[in-house]
């Protein structure tokens, strides 16, 4: 009798490791999803930027320096790996891109310019799909924390290989308060 006992607490243990290991993979697969949501939003802002460039520097040709660090930070957008490589291009793009804006603001025909105007829709469109991908990601990695570190889930998480996936954030404090941006006028 105490063998069978013995046996059937073994089998209940071996399902209940086998139900943390999926629930586990399910959630690490969200996970996974949403990193991915984040870089074709990324992809697709990257994508969009050299048509804005484009579009001021006919407006603006002496603000050649913010339109050629805005390039730049194109390519390091579309090169970072780590979900904090990622966030940190993703952020230096973003404040590039409101430098461009602040560009734009000095000529009165580059913002009545249509053209200029659609991208500028895309783009504020962009950013809040790309918001909405960050937030989805970061639940997910919530998600998927509370339960690696949650008990008895704990117990299995850690020898099945699964480990603590980070959220998406900016360390920078400069973000926490506006830009000050300053352009001379020729």
């Amino acid at each position: 009798m105490g063998l069978w006992i013995f046996l059937a607490a073994v089998v209940l243990l071996l399902v209940y490791a086998v139900g943390v290991y999926n629930r586990l993979v399910r959630l690490r697969a969200l996970v996974h999803e949403g990193f991915s949501g984040i870089t074709v939003q990324l992809r697709r802002r990257a994508d969009l930027v050299p048509n804005l460039v484009e579009t001021v520097k006919g407006y603006a040709t002496h603000e050649r320096e913010t339109l050629d660090q805005v390039t730049a930070h194109r390519t390091d957008a579309m090169n970072a790996g780590s979900v904090a490589a990622t966030a940190q291009a993703d952020n230096a793009m973003t404040a590039m891109l409101g430098r461009l804006f602040a560009v734009a603001e000095a000529y009165p025909e580059l913002k009545a310019d249509a053209n200029f105007r659609e991208l500028q829709g895309e783009l504020s469109s962009l950013e809040t799909e790309l918001q909405s991908a960050r937030r989805y990601y970061n639940a997910t990695a919530r998600d998927l924390n509370t339960r690696i570190f949650s008990f008895p889930d704990m117990l299995f998480a850690s020898p099945m290989g699964f480990k603590e996936e980070p959220y998406y954030e900016d360390a920078d404090p400069a973000i926490q308060s506006a830009p000050k941006v300053e352009f001379q006028r020729p």
